[in-house]
């Protein structure tokens, strides 16, 4: 199975941050194509183990294939990191030294379009991160009403044609059912003005954006599973999460300023500002641009008195 297409976005600040100390317990709540899970244990002692999961059967299935070179170092799960508790008591862990989150959609996601993620690619409109789930984007374009519609593609694309495009679905859903990829892109792309079409960025790539977390119920598993995750950090140990919208960052942001801002706090936030890629990585991986990293380092209760 082929994965060397996935390029781990700014793995060296991530190791920096998260691989500290020896026999140490590191968890990645969205393993993916294990690209930081593979450096985290090449960077870590032979002591030091991880667990992983994924919503994503197929990347952990590859996962599975490329870290099997560090034998009983991993275990890996079919999951969501909403339930990373569950994992962990079934795993008979109580707590880590350190947990990342990457939520960006990996590259081999994006470039199979049987997945349906890319709008540059014609493929059945699906966007489901975990298939053995219901509720694809061709079901979402095919029967939400015009107003959930909008409402969706403004509030979690930010697109300001928000209400043109989905009058525009409507009206196109009404002659067939769109089915794939290219068909939602040609009305979109029909309803938005001509400069709009020619910008920088395409003129799908919010819409899509919203249909993805839409879909995968993204922003509503955030913060529960960051407060999880804080909650089963050893005292000293770290939380990493590299966002790549607008909207991520901001439950990220906002979750541990709450965790670090009570009488007790939970955390300390390390990252004031969220660290970015380097001009270089950004130009070896134009997908890294967005990348947001927010880090923070758990709390005793004795630091707290």
């Amino acid at each position: 199975m082929e994965v060397s297409r996935h390029i781990p976005v700014m793995s060296e600040e991530v190791l920096l941050l998260l691989v500290r100390g020896t026999n140490r317990t590191y968890l990645d709540c969205t393993v993916g194509y294990s690209g930081h899970a593979e450096k985290i244990l090449e960077t870590s002692d032979s002591n030091s183990r991880l667990i992983g999961f994924d919503r994503d059967e197929v990347a952990i299935a590859a996962s599975r294939e490329k870290l099997a070179r560090f034998g009983g170092r991993v275990l890996l799960f079919h999951g969501h990191f909403v339930d990373l508790k569950q994992h962990l008591t079934l795993s008979g862990i109580s707590q880590v030294d350190g947990i990342l989150f990457d939520l960006g959609v990996s590259s081999p996601q994006l470039e199979e379009p049987a997945r349906g993620f890319s709008f540059q690619e014609d493929g059945p409109l699906d966007m489901r991160m975990d298939q053995s789930m219901s509720g694809t984007a061709a079901e979402l374009v095919n029967r939400w009403p015009e107003a959930q519609l909008a409402d969706t593609i403004f509030q979690f694309g930010e697109e300001r044609f928000s209400r043109r495009i989905a009058r525009a679905i409507v009206c196109a859903r009404q002659r067939h059912p769109l089915a794939t990829t290219k068909e939602l892109v040609s009305v979109i792309e029909g309803a938005v003005p001509s400069n709009y079409r020619h910008g920088r960025l395409h003129c799908a790539t919010r819409t899509f954006q919203a249909l993805r977390i839409a879909v995968n119920q993204e922003l509503d598993c955030l913060e529960p599973a960051l407060r999880d995750a804080v909650d089963v950090l050893s005292p000293g140990g770290r939380l990493c999460v590299i966002s790549f919208h607008s909207l991520e960052d901001r439950i990220v942001k906002h979750t541990l300023r709450t965790l670090s801002s009570t009488d007790y706090p939970k955390v300390v936030v390390l990252t004031k500002k969220p660290q970015v890629p380097s001009r270089e990585e950004s130009g070896r991986n134009p997908r890294s641009r967005s990348a947001k990293l927010r880090a923070a380092q758990r709390v005793s209760k004795e630091d707290c008195l």
